[in-house]
C-alpha cells in the first residue's frame, strides 16, 4: 500500500496519513500467547520486570530479552549497570524518563534523554556501563531490548548509533493513533537506525480509547507486542472483549479471556497485520518485529555465540586481557 502524507489546515507540524482502500487481502495475525514480564533485579541491584530473556529463542528470533526498568524510588535503580562485558549481539536502549549516562572501553561517552534511543553493536566486544538518573520527580523508564547477530557479524567491530528523541519520525493517523518509528519503515516513513542484521521493525505505538486500528507486520518476521500503559484486546473484533488464550502467570499456564494491560507480553502467530482494540483508557505499547535468524544460540550471561567453544573463547579472552579487539 501506499501512504500519502498530507498537510491540511492548521497542521501543526506532526506528520499525519491516509489509509487506501486495500487492493489484497490481508492475512490477520492471531495471538499465540501472552505473558506477564516478571520483577527481577539486574547491574548492581537496579529492580526492573523482565519480559522475555534466558530461555527458549525460537519464539522470539532474531531478539533475545527484552527487559521494562521502571520505577519511582531512586534508590532501586541508582547504582545502575557498572562495567560488563558484551559481545554477539546488539542492544536497543529506549527511553521514557529521566536519563541514562553510558560510557565504554572505546572512550565513548553520552548521555540518553528522554524519548532518545541507543543502538549498540557489540560485534566483537566492548566493556560498557549505563548509569540511569530519574527526572526531577525521581522518575525512571525505559526498555532494553537485545537482538543476536549472526555468525557472519559476531566479530564485527563494535558501533553505535544514538538517536535524538527529535530525530525519531513521528505519525499521527486521523483517528488519533500515534506511531514512533524507531527502526524500519512504516505507514511511508523510516526509522533513523539502519544498517541492523535482522531488519526489524521497532514501534512505539499510543491507540486511542475505544479505538480498533489494523497494522501491518512483515509476513516472514516473528512479531510481538508489549503493552505498559492502558489496556487492549489483540484480535479481529469490534470490541475489546478479550481472546481466550493460553496465559502465564507465575508460572502456572491459565486459560483466560485476555485484555492485555499493563505489562504483559502479546505474541503473534503468522501473517501480515494485527489487530488491536483499545480498552476505555486507550493503550501504548512497543511493536517489535524482525526475520528470525535461526542458528544456535551459545549464551552466557551478556555474551552470545553459536559454539560453546566459541563462548568459551570469549570468557577466557575476557580473563587473559585479550576480550577487546583493536579497531582497524
Amino acid at each position: 500500500a501506499i501512504w500519502l502524507l498530507a498537510r491540511r489546515n492548521g497542521w501543526d507540524g506532526t506528520a499525519r496519513v491516509f489509509r487506501p482502500k486495500r487492493t489484497s487481502i490481508m492475512t490477520f495475525r492471531p495471538v499465540k500467547s501472552t505473558s506477564s514480564a516478571q520483577p527481577t533485579m539486574e547491574g548492581a541491584g537496579v529492580h526492573l520486570h523482565r519480559v522475555f530473556g534466558f530461555g527458549d529463542t525460537t519464539e522470539s528470533d532474531p531478539f533475545l530479552l527484552l527487559d521494562d526498568f521502571r520505577n519511582d524510588d531512586p534508590a532501586m535503580y541508582a547504582s545502575g549497570f557498572p562495567w560488563h562485558p558484551h559481545r554477539g549481539i546488539e542492544t536497543i536502549t529506549y527511553v521514557l524518563e529521566g536519563v541514562v549516562e553510558h560510557s565504554d572501553s572505546l572512550g565513548n561517552k553520552g548521555m540518553l534523554g528522554p524519548g532518545s534511543v541507543q543502538w549498540m553493536t557489540a560485534g566483537s566486544g566492548i566493556l560498557h556501563q549505563e548509569m540511569p538518573q530519574g527526572n526531577v520527580k525521581g522518575q525512571m523508564h525505559g526498555f532494553q531490548l537485545w537482538a543476536n547477530l549472526p555468525s557472519s557479524q559476531k566479530m564485527t567491530a563494535p558501533r553505535y548509533q544514538d538517536i535524538q528523541s527529535a530525530d525519531i519520525p513521528e505519525i499521527t493517523d486521523d483517528d488519533g493513533t500515534r506511531v514512533r518509528v524507531i527502526t524500519g519503515s512504516f505507514w511511508g516513513r523510516t526509522g533513523p537506525v539502519d544498517g541492523i542484521a535482522a531488519e526489524p521493525v521497532y514501534l512505539d505505538i499510543s491507540v486511542p480509547p475505544n479505538t480498533q486500528r489494523a497494522l501491518p507486520v512483515d509476513t516472514y518476521a516473528n512479531a510481538f507486542a508489549y503493552v505498559f500503559a492502558g489496556s487492549a484486546s489483540f484480535r479481529d473484533a469490534s470490541a475489546p472483549e478479550g481472546v481466550r488464550v493460553e496465559k502465564e502467570f507465575q508460572g502456572e499456564e491459565l486459560n483466560i479471556r485476555d485484555m492485555s494491560g499493563d505489562r504483559t507480553l502479546v505474541r503473534f502467530d503468522t501473517g501480515d497485520e494485527i489487530t488491536v482494540t483499545a480498552g476505555p483508557e486507550g493503550v501504548r505499547f512497543l511493536l517489535v518485529s524482525g526475520r528470525p535468524i535461526q542458528e544456535p544460540v551459545a549464551w552466557h550471561g551478556p555474551i552470545v555465540m553459536n559454539t560453546r567453544q566459541e563462548l568459551m573463547q570469549a570468557m577466557r579472552e575476557l580473563n587473559n586481557g585479550t576480550f577487546i579487539k583493536a579497531q582497524h
